[in-house]
């Protein structure tokens, strides 16, 4: 046996961690990425080459968009040597050049995430993935049924959804990201971060940039999300608001997810509430229309102007063109259907796994347990 080999015996969750060995610094100011707005439409035709628009003093980044979708479809993929390499079938056209730095599968609790630098944008991207349940249909009737109901840390009278946020709390994506998003920073500089997600995912990822804007402050904090739910009611939206205030949440058409947990605007502090920004993508007179929403987080004009007859779950899996769904429906099987060996000779032993009382092999010294 290799002499670096060593035999460690881990205490936490099923994780898998994938490093780069090597870091270059990256230069390059800081970019104008268009996340502040007051309300205003914009309308796209095809073809691909749309330019970044500029009305009332905002700014809606078409391209960079695009590039970001690609991250939130890109997290959903099952294969990790693909991944980690960045030659999934996902992973190509703007975010070509992309450097994974760090991917995390907690199959415990059946999530997963990546951190890496996209060098032509000078930033750090943290993508989160969204539900991998066999039925979304189930997902969607079990969120009409649940309930605000725990404090958040530190803010009075801000409540949250208990699995959104312990799901980011409670498991291993918050110190996995953070130590990967530390590390990434101090090898590069101060790079901006940019934290993505679709549904659940993109739920998740709001807590997790909110909790990166407290650490290394707002300014250098985008969030920009597709499909997600409500996670808290209004006096979290307020407090986030405040804290990470570069947010865009992308919405599309009739796409049902948005609308859950319920809002009603009688009991508005009673309830969910969405944070801003929306920006709601929807079809007018044959073309898309990128609409930026006021400032209240519930704009009756944007997505909730769908009747609750017409929501839709074919639309929650689109966003921007990209198919956005996991690409294997089998639930949490990402690791396990595959030996420990087997991802090790695949990914050049740059490979953690570990859980409680399981004996793990790591082949590289440079590689660290979460």
């Amino acid at each position: 046996m290799d002499r670096r080999r060593r035999v460690v015996k881990a205490r936490a969750a099923v994780v898998v961690v994938l490093l780069l060995l090597s870091i270059a610094p990256a230069g390059g100011a800081r970019r104008d990425w268009g996340f502040h707005s007051p309300s205003s439409s914009v309308s796209y035709t095809e073809p691909d080459t749309k330019p970044d628009v500029r009305n009332n003093g905002f700014v809606f980044n078409y391209t960079l968009a695009k590039a970001i979708v690609e991250y939130a479809s890109a997290v959903y993929m099952t294969n990790l040597t693909a991944l980690y390499t960045w030659t999934c079938s996902r992973c190509n056209d703007l975010t070509r050049g992309f450097e994974v730095k760090c991917i995390i599968v907690d199959v415990q609790n059946c999530l997963q995430a990546f951190v890496g630098v996209d060098h032509n944008l000078n930033a750090i991207i943290v993508a989160i993935r969204g539900t991998q349940e066999n039925s979304i249909q189930n997902w969607i009737k079990d969120m009409i049924w649940k309930q605000v109901n725990l404090n958040y840390p530190n803010m009075p009278n801000a409540k949250v959804h208990t699995g959104f946020y312990t799901s980011y709390n409670n498991t291993l994506l918050r110190p996995a990201i953070t130590k990967a998003v530390r590390k990434a920073r101090r090898l590069h500089g101060d790079s901006d971060i940019i934290v993505t997600g679709h549904s659940m995912g993109g739920a998740i990822a709001s807590f997790c940039a909110l909790d990166l804007a407290i650490s290394f402050g707002s300014d250098n904090v985008h969030l920009m999300t597709f499909g997600q739910p409500r996670v808290g009611n209004a006096a979290f939206a307020s407090y986030f608001a405040k804290y990470v205030p570069n947010t865009i949440r992308m919405t599309h058409e009739r796409d049902i997810v948005p609308h859950l947990p319920p809002y009603f605007f009688f009991l508005p502090q009673l309830t969910y509430r969405h944070f801003p920004r929306e920006v709601w993508e929807h079809d007018v007179d044959g073309n898309t229309t990128f609409q930026v929403c006021d400032g209240s987080g519930e704009d009756p004009n944007c997505c909730r102007s769908v009747f609750v007859l017409f929501w839709s779950a074919s639309d929650h899996l689109t966003y921007m063109g990209f198919n956005i769904a996991a690409d294997d429906w089998s639930t949490c099987r990402i690791v396990l259907r595959r030996s420990v060996e087997q991802l090790q000779m695949d990914l050049a032993s740059n490979i953690v796994m570990s859980e409680h009382s399981i004996d793990v092999v790591i082949a590289d010294d440079s590689v660290q347990i979460y």
